[in-house]
């Protein structure tokens, strides 16, 4: 068994709590799908928000609509570096798998594709 990192981001168009609720399930949901993922696999789960998003804790939301009430959930600001995505929620999802590197699918979507064009579904 590996510890595996699953990379994923995604834009809002607008800082509300009901924006960041669907990206997030948008985006969990996509990750969980393309990588067959059960929450007892899961380890951890950090999420970064980019500092323009502060209306919501998008790990209240993936608690809210997945089964991970079990899993260590964290949120934290991204780096607020000069010309950076605007509006936009990362995540790192940490897993235990048998799956090698390449066989894991990182997922960016909308804006945030411009992000990982080389590894992103």
């Amino acid at each position: 068994m590996y510890s595996r990192g699953i990379r994923g981001a995604i834009t809002v168009e607008n800082d509300t709590p009901q924006e960041i609720e669907q990206a997030v399930i948008e985006l969990f949901s996509k990750i969980k799908e393309l990588n067959a993922l059960a929450a007892e696999d899961i380890s951890h789960i950090i999420f970064s928000t980019t500092k323009d998003l502060k209306s919501a804790y998008p790990a209240k939301f993936l608690r809210q609509h997945f089964d991970v009430d079990t899993v260590p959930l964290m949120c934290m600001n991204e780096a607020d570096i000069e010309g950076s995505l605007k509006k936009c929620i990362r995540v790192l999802v940490v897993v235990n798998t048998q799956k090698s590197q390449q066989e894991i699918k990182h997922v960016y979507l909308k804006e945030a594709k411009k992000l990982r064009p080389d590894i992103s579904c």
